[in-house]
């Protein structure tokens, strides 16, 4: 379980035991949703993970395990030990007892004085080691770990494949000891002379103690959990798919028992022994869960390649010496040194040395950053060949990665609009299908052919086995978990799950100019001065004020002044008014910079540059007026280059059928150039930046879905207006409040590419959802017996079984195709591979 700060409170994500079924997972979701301080609950089934936002003050972590446990499921634990320095007696085992037991996911703690030791139970992922340590060291004593845990991809691999070796014993000895089972009864009945073999060798009712006594153990054992999870469910009025399970199996073997030991309580014709399906059914549906485990792992690779990106130790500098410790017991400020090979642990800020990074993994950049003093680095990525020394500035959950890691996992925890359709049908599905089968039981006995009692009880064991929901609860989840893995692999990070809906519905693209559709790295093309100004003084004049600026035209005019070797001087009382230009004094001079409407506000006519502002416009260039002690001193053009894959993605959001538009603040001769040139639908010039909000309420005017694509810093609220926002990540500014979806690489090719999965992934949802209603809609009137008055079949319960679960099995297997989605329009970095980083802009294909 992770604790990330929410809006007003805290987010919690915990793994949850027990769960087969979506019925398990409306249940879960409604005892935990009924705690007080809850605000929002999520289940993904295929995760089997829970995702829990409290509106306010500290997560009550003890009351949501124990909704949790009173609804009949568990959480994952772990023990971890600490040696505690300085303890002297009783009471100084209950101040650490007590100080252990204040951590948040802290269960229960016991500490040994004789040893010095403290042994935690906690709450997977709840508490780091940090914490603890850190708790004991608050109430007055030292500590250190003394047992190092695998890390969470170790324990999550280890929890997998565990689960699948048992399933696995599990399977291999409820088909032994089925088979025979199996072989006697069904091959009686269609095998010819098989019956009579049985009959005069072994003996009919000899053949049914021996068919007793091995589907007992079937039942005993492989196939206790459904009665040990189902008959508790049961009798809490919570019935899930172990009910019915345990409901069917349990019928067809009571009544097989009856007829085996008591066959003067049952009506005449109808002493007949069903331990072939209960036996089979068992089996079957364990096989079913096998493939399904198997599955399930496969459709999380994407977060378990990104946590194997993790580096597991560093070579920290503490006190003069060197020395190699568990990642998580790094420390800010710790020293860190990095050789030539190896990944960066943590995040931080290079002190000595200089070397070259490779941080494809994260801004999908093939070629490596140069890092000298002062120069961050990300966790994760990859030195090449010198080394450095680092401090650490970022650790645990604050790294860049584990920033990314939590949002794809966020992403794939939560719950599309299209899930709450299945949410409401789950919630009652199960106790209408014990309905059904009680009905189509009562039907079957009172108006069915002799021997009616028979007929009744298979039919019944039919409608409970084939309607399992599994299914339905695997058909959303699983499609989100393999969709936003893929996304991530292309370098696109869904910050929310119903962004992956809502994207596919937008129907306009409105896209910020500066460093969106354009480099962000403008360039100083042109400066006119008016008569009697002179241009190298006027320039030096207009850079001393911009250098005091932040914004990338400042930065270009400043680049051009030095370029020029003019020398600049000191401005004072500098002031900017956004929207509109900066002023500031230089020497004894008032300089004034801005757009035409800065000078319009000021008073000063721009008639003498209204031709060449409009050829300068033409040409896709931006106007700049200077006046100097209040006179119209000279007009400047700046020009920001297109990006180098804008205009491949304009035309790809075109052939998806989407229009275009494009706000900015330049002027209309300006925007209408660059609009001309990429093909925009349509162009809104002149826009301050608190305007760009009131842009897109036009463009929803008619109820029409719009998504926004912005750099997610100055276009906060105008992500945040729009039905989708998309911030144009930097690399490592991803914790982008606002937006939905992050491009980690800034190539704007993702755009259509994350709109193309978004609808493969819905598609696919769409899919999962139809086969799992349309399978159970029309196989529990079957499972009935409805064909037999027409048709004169009947659906045995061991079919049932089987259809069950390759119903799962074909859902996931549906979702994992996600796996191989192409997007339409190759990234820019083609030599990329998964090696050198999950989140490569390059779109890679397996095989490749």
């Amino acid at each position: 379980m992770e604790t990330n700060p929410g809006p007003g409170g805290s987010q919690l994500s915990l793994a949850i035991d027990g769960m087969t079924c979506a019925s398990c997972v409306h249940r879960v979701e409604q005892a935990i949703a009924a705690v007080a301080g809850v605000g929002h609950v999520s289940i993904n089934f295929a995760t089997g993970r829970a995702a829990v936002a409290f509106d306010s003050g500290g997560p009550d972590i003890a009351a949501v395990v124990r909704a949790i446990r009173d609804a009949g499921y568990d959480v994952h634990t772990e023990r971890l030990e600490f040696a505690v320095h300085g303890m002297t007696c009783a009471s100084c085992v209950g101040r650490v007892e007590q100080a252990v037991n204040a951590v948040p996911g802290a269960l229960t703690t016991s500490v040994n004085l004789a040893t010095q030791t403290a042994t935690v139970e906690v709450i997977s992922e709840a508490a780091a080691p940090q914490q603890l340590i850190a708790a004991i060291q608050g109430a007055g004593y030292n500590a250190e770990r003394l047992a190092q845990n695998p890390d969470r991809v170790d324990r999550e691999r280890q929890a997998r494949e565990r689960e699948i070796r048992h399933l696995r014993r599990s399977v291999l000895l409820a088909g032994l000891l089925t088979l025979p089972v199996f072989v006697l009864e069904m091959g009686s009945h269609v095998v010819p002379g098989m019956h009579a073999w049985v009959v005069t060798t072994i003996g009919q009712r000899e053949s049914w103690y021996l068919q007793f006594v091995l589907t007992t153990l079937v039942l005993c054992g492989p196939g206790l959990v459904f009665f040990r999870k189902g008959l508790p469910a049961l009798l809490r009025r919570s019935p899930d798919m172990n009910s019915l399970v345990a409901l069917g199996t349990g019928a067809a073997w009571s009544y097989s028992v009856v007829a085996t030991f008591a066959a003067d309580m049952l009506p005449p014709g109808t002493q007949n022994v069903y331990y072939e399906a209960a036996s089979v059914i068992v089996a079957l549906i364990l096989v079913g869960r096998y493939l399904e485990a198997m599955a399930k792992g496969r459709t999380s690779e994407a977060i378990k390649r990104l946590m194997g990106l993790q580096a597991k130790t560093a070579r920290v500098i503490r006190d003069g010496e060197e020395m190699d410790i568990n990642v998580s017991d790094m420390r800010l400020g710790d020293r860190v040194q990095v050789r030539p090979g190896e990944r960066v642990p943590v995040d931080g800020e290079v002190s000595d040395g200089r070397s070259y990074v490779d941080e494809s993994m994260i801004t999908g950049e093939p070629i490596p950053v140069l890092k000298e003093a002062g120069a961050g680095v990300v966790g994760g990525t990859v030195n090449k060949n010198g080394s450095f020394t680092y401090s650490v500035s970022k650790i645990g959950a604050d790294t860049v990665l584990a920033q990314i890691i939590r949002m794809v996992e966020q992403a794939q925890s939560s719950k599309l609009p299209i899930q709450a359709l299945v949410d409401r049908v789950t919630g009652y599905f199960v106790p209408a299908v014990i309905a059904a089968a009680a009905l189509a039981f009562g039907i079957w006995f009172t108006f069915g052919p002799a021997p009616a009692l028979t007929f009744a009880l298979v039919n019944a064991v039919a409608v409970l086995i084939i309607a399992c929901p599994c299914a339905m609860g695997l058909a959303t989840p699983t499609s989100i978990m393999v969709g936003t893995g893929r996304a991530a692999e292309m370098g696109v990070l869904f910050r929310r799950g119903d962004g992956l809906q809502t994207l596919r519905d937008a129907r306009i693209i409105a896209l910020d100019k500066t460093g969106t559709l354009t480099q962000g790295r403008p360039q100083l093309t042109d400066l006119v001065v008016a008569p009697g100004f002179d241009e190298t003084e006027v320039l030096r004049l207009i850079a001393s004020v911009e250098r005091q600026s932040e914004h990338p035209v400042a930065e270009a005019i400043v680049e051009a002044a030095g370029a020029r070797g003019i020398g600049l001087d000191e401005a004072v009382d500098f002031a900017a008014e956004p929207g509109f230009g900066v002023a500031a004094w230089v020497e004894t001079r008032r300089v004034e910079i801005g757009a035409d409407r800065y000078m319009e506000k000021l008073g000063l006519s721009i008639e003498a540059f209204s031709e060449a502002a409009a050829r300068l416009g033409a040409e896709a260039k931006t106007p700049l007026y200077a006046a100097v002690d209040g006179h119209l001193a000279a007009m400047l053009a700046v020009a920001d280059p297109l990006g180098v894959s804008t205009e491949a993605a304009i035309a790809a959001l075109h052939a998806e059928g989407l229009r275009v538009a494009m706000i900015t603040g330049d002027n209309w001769h300006t925007a209408q150039a660059i609009g001309k040139r990429l093909g925009v639908d349509e162009i809104i010039a002149e826009v301050l930046p608190d305007g760009k909000v009131d842009a897109l309420k036009a463009l929803q005017g008619d109820g029409c879905k719009v998504a926004f694509v912005g750099d997610g810093i100055n276009d906060a609220p105008a992500l945040a207006q729009a039905d989708v926002g998309i911030a144009i990540g930097t690399g490592t500014d991803i914790a982008i409040e606002s937006a939905d979806v992050v491009l980690m690489s800034g190539d704007l090719r993702n755009v259509p590419n994350a709109i193309a999965l978004s609808r493969a992934t819905i598609r696919n949802i769409k899919q999962n959802l139809f086969w799992a209603f349309a399978y159970n809609a029309s196989l529990i009137p079957v499972a009935a017996g409805a064909l037999y008055p027409t048709f004169g079949l009947l659906l045995s319960p061991v079919f049932a079984a089987a259809a069950m679960a390759a119903s799962s099995v074909c859902v996931l297997s549906n979702a994992l195709r996600l796996r191989r989605f192409r997007p339409p329009l190759r990234a820019e970095m083609e030599t990329a591979k998964p090696e050198d980083g999950l989140l490569a802009a390059a779109a890679y294909t397996p095989g490749q």
